[in-house]
């Protein structure tokens, strides 16, 4: 496994990248509200990237192997939707919960993160979920620094959420970053402390737990990109790219409206 480690330059135009990603997620949030379809998010997500960022929405004409070219600019999950749910004239409403999954290209880097918003006011149920989902991610990232493993972020992810009832997504982790979209190391959400690969200072990464209200089992949609729960329980999740650094961890992600961490 070859895992890239940024060089000084190059952590710095992710810092530009991360920072825009997290501006586009500020931007968004007043305009998701009942009555908007998730197109409208899209395109207005897509404007801002295009035209006043002068980036790249990364999403847009995304083509894996074996998947068709993704068709949006941002990805829009919402309720039972775990992740890579397409925007459509779907119209959000009141109760409803949605992740918007933003990665911008700038200069050539890649900045990725995703948050939930609430429509209008969800049940306590899915706010509860959604603040489990939150605290998990920030215990998988409080562990991160040179010398720790990978596992021990899975590990930190598993422990804190099964114990309450809730359940991770096993199919999709987190990610290398940098140049490309997504590269080596692959972050798992699950698993044992001190195994896996040793982490070195310079990495990039990002954590982005999936975290079900029901069974962690999966299923794809008919247009080849959404994912769903199997048993249509409520999903959520939230995303940050990391730098590993000698004492700990840089959350490159942020932005003035970036919510702050939980208490540890």
């Amino acid at each position: 496994m070859s895992v890239s480690i940024k060089t000084t330059q190059e952590v710095e135009k992710m810092r530009v990248a991360g920072r825009l990603t997290s501006e586009v997620l500020d931007y968004i949030g007043p305009y998701v509200k009942a009555g908007v379809t998730t197109n409208k998010l899209d395109e207005l997500c897509h404007d801002l990237i295009v035209n006043v960022q002068q980036g790249i929405p990364a999403p847009l004409n995304y083509a894996p192997s074996g998947h068709n070219p993704y068709p949006k600019s941002i990805c829009t999950s919402i309720n039972h939707q775990i992740c890579h749910g397409v925007p459509s004239d779907k119209v959000l409403k009141n109760g409803d919960i949605v992740n918007l999954d933003i990665t911008v290209i700038k200069d050539g880097y890649h900045g990725d993160s995703s948050r939930m918003f609430f429509v209008g006011e969800p049940s306590i149920q899915a706010k509860r979920l959604c603040e489990i989902t939150y605290q998990s991610l920030w215990r998988g990232i409080r562990v991160v620094k040179a010398g720790a493993y990978l596992g021990d972020i899975g590990h930190a992810i598993q422990s804190f959420v099964e114990p309450l009832g809730y359940s991770v997504v096993r199919e999709f982790c987190g990610h290398g970053i940098g140049a490309r979209f997504h590269e080596e190391p692959q972050v798992l959400h699950y698993g044992k402390p001190k195994t896996g690969m040793r982490l070195e200072s310079g990495m990039v990464f990002t954590i982005e737990p999936m975290i079900n209200a029901g069974k962690k089992d999966i299923k794809q949609l008919g247009d080849g990109w959404t994912i769903v729960t199997k048993d249509h329980s409520l999903s959520a999740q939230y995303e940050h790219t990391l730098l590993v650094t000698d004492t700990g961890f840089e959350v490159l992600t942020v932005s003035d409206g970036c919510p702050p961490p939980p208490n540890a």
